[in-house]
This record gives C-alpha cells, structure tokens and sequence, in this order.
C-alpha cells in the first residue's frame, strides 16, 4: 500500500485513517515477526501438509497449549500465512506452504533466522547505531557477529540453516539468468554450506569447486557435498579471505559477502581475489547481491540494508557503488545481471 501525499489525506479523512493503519502495520510488525517464529519453531505449517486441522489437534501435536497458539495463528491468517477455515481450525495457504521443510524452495530456516530473538534485539539498539555511526550488534554482544557466532553454536547453525535456504531460494533463478559455461573451476568464497556452488556444478558436470569458509562452517559443509556424490569436483578449504583466498580459480563468486563489509574492508578482499587472477584473461568476479535502486523504488536490497548497517557494519550498494569499489580493487564492473529473485548477478574483471 502506497500512502497518498499529506495534502490529500488532509482532503480525505479516509485516506488519512488509511495511512495511519499503514503506519501502525509498520509500527506493530515485531509482532507479527514474534509470533511467526514461535509457529515456524513448532513446524506448524508440516503439520498441516495433510490438510486443515483444528487448533487443539495442533497444539497437541506441538506439545504447546491450545489457546495461546490459536491467538498466534488468527493474527498470522490476517495477513495471509495459514487460514482459518472455519472456527479454530486453520489450513496452508500459498504463503505457509512455504514454510515447510520438505518443499522446493523452503523458507522455514531462513524465516528461523530472520525472526530469530537475537536479531530482534540488536534492532532495538538501532539508536545506538544511528547515534554513533557503530553496529549495535557488536554493543549489544561484546563483540563483532561472526566472532559470537563461533562461540554460540547454536546461534551460528541458525544463521547458516538460513543462508542455505536463502541460496537454495534464489539459486534457480541465478542458473537460468547467468551463462556460468567455459568456467573450469569455480571458488566460492565464504560459500557457507556450499548450497550455491553445489547448485552450479549440479548444472555443469564438467566443471570443478572450491568452497572456502571458516572452519566450523566447512565442517557443516563437508557432508553435504560427499551426500551430493561431489566429492571427486569440489574441495573444501578452510581460510581468512582477508589473508588470502585458495588459488587456481577461473572465476571467484561470492554471495550476500561483499555487502557484510564496509568499502574498505570489501576492497581488501576483492583484492585477494585479484591476486588470483593475474594472468588469467577471462577470470572474473561475480557477486550475488542486491542493487539499491534509486529513488523511492521498493526493494528488499533497502530492507536488508539496514540488517547491514546494525549487524555487520556494512552495506548494500547502488550500481555507481559497485562499480566505484571494483575499481578501487583493480577491477572493471563488466554488467549487473538481474534475475527473477531479488539478487542479481554483478560480474567484474580485473583490468
């Protein structure tokens, strides 16, 4: 919904009253976030693969109580996630479907990780940042996210669950977008459980993989490419991308990386990769990011920036960002790709 401007609410008092419940939507939305992960946590929307149950049979199922989940679900149905196909009892739509584990293109542990407790509470420091210029998330725990992550376990599989269902989300769009052909080997930098290179040398069975993470996240990863059968094409190699990355890489891809760091830090890494590919002709560097679009244009690239600026310290970037930091990394932006979700595919070579 698009709020009319302030001179025609001022002349219609309906569309006034239409924009203060917009307003209040937004205010209200940890709310909705908060009940949301309480129903994910309890796999409602599996529990109801088999069709409508009444809120009671789910309750039992969760070993919750009844009520409580009733209240949780009626807000949900409100705006759209299950339906209450008669009183109490509630069924899948489009969007709780969605969340079950088993479907293509799963949301359930990317939606555990954005409604997850902790996420919510660094975004009730954002004064903190907006006030100081500094993430609140390293306020609020004592230290940078990814350095909590290796001490919390559990904190950190929630975050990579998410981030493989992200991957697994957009991947298919980035295949069908993006011409990966004539790349003999691929270094996925930072790649996590490896979902998106998995994905690309699934689709090209001549080509070979690194993955590069820190070593608690390969340790997650290597059963995942030995229950794939890519054991023999892709390696696992454990590392610091701002101390180097693996050599031997026609093409070095990163996604949802780049946009953690600040552009000093960014440059800092795109220049390993640089070092990599001197004396390679056709090497190059594809990003999987968002691009900010101008304006008041609706993207999700804005939303995520400011999960950026509270958590990481970094950012999501315009076009002329991108192209300004490959150049400061010895690069030339060579062309953005979109694709069908909401990442595209940012291609530069090393000049």
């Amino acid at each position: 919904m698009i709020c009319p401007p302030m001179a025609v609410i001022d002349a219609h008092p309906d569309a006034r009253a239409e924009a203060a419940q917009h307003v209040m939507q937004i205010g209200t939305g940890f709310i909705l976030s908060g009940a949301l992960h309480v129903v994910v946590s309890l796999d409602i929307a599996d529990k109801l693969a088999g069709g409508p149950k009444t809120v009671e049979a789910l309750a039992a199922e969760a070993g919750v109580v009844a009520d409580p989940l009733y209240r949780m679900l009626r807000v949900l149905a409100m705006v759209g996630i299950f339906t209450e196909v008669s009183p109490r009892t509630f069924g899948l739509t489009p969007a709780a479907d969605i969340l079950r584990r088993d479907v293509p293109g799963s949301l359930h542990d990317m939606v555990l990780w954005a409604a997850e407790p902790l996420l919510r509470k660094i975004h009730i420091e954002g004064m903190y940042t907006v006030r100081t210029g500094k993430p609140a998330a390293e306020h609020l725990l004592g230290v940078p996210p990814f350095e909590y992550f290796a001490t919390h376990p559990d904190i950190a599989a929630c975050f990579n669950n998410g981030m493989t269902s992200m991957s697994a989300s957009v991947i298919p769009a980035v295949l069908e977008a993006y011409d990966f052909n004539g790349i003999g080997t691929l270094v996925d930098i930072a790649g996590g459980h490896g979902e998106v290179l998995r994905s690309i040398l699934a689709a090209h069975p001549a080509m070979r993989g690194v993955l590069f993470d820190v070593d608690h996240v390969i340790a997650g990863a290597r059963p995942r490419i030995d229950a794939q059968g890519l054991t023999g094409r892709c390696t696992a190699v454990a590392g610091d991308f701002f101390k180097e990355v693996p050599a031997g890489g026609d093409a070095y891809l990163m996604k949802h990386i780049i946009h953690d760091w600040e552009d000093e830090q960014a440059a800092l890494i795109l220049r390993q990769v640089h070092a990599r590919l001197a004396g390679r002709p056709n090497g190059r560097v594809l990003l999987l990011e968002a691009v900010v679009p101008p304006g008041n244009a609706p993207h999700v690239a804005k939303i995520i920036d400011l999960e950026m600026l509270l958590t990481a310290g970094g950012r999501e970037r315009t076009a002329d960002e991108y192209a300004a930091l490959f150049a400061n990394a010895g690069f030339e932006m060579t062309r953005i790709v979109p694709t069908r979700s909401p990442l595209s595919v940012i291609e530069a070579r090393p000049v």
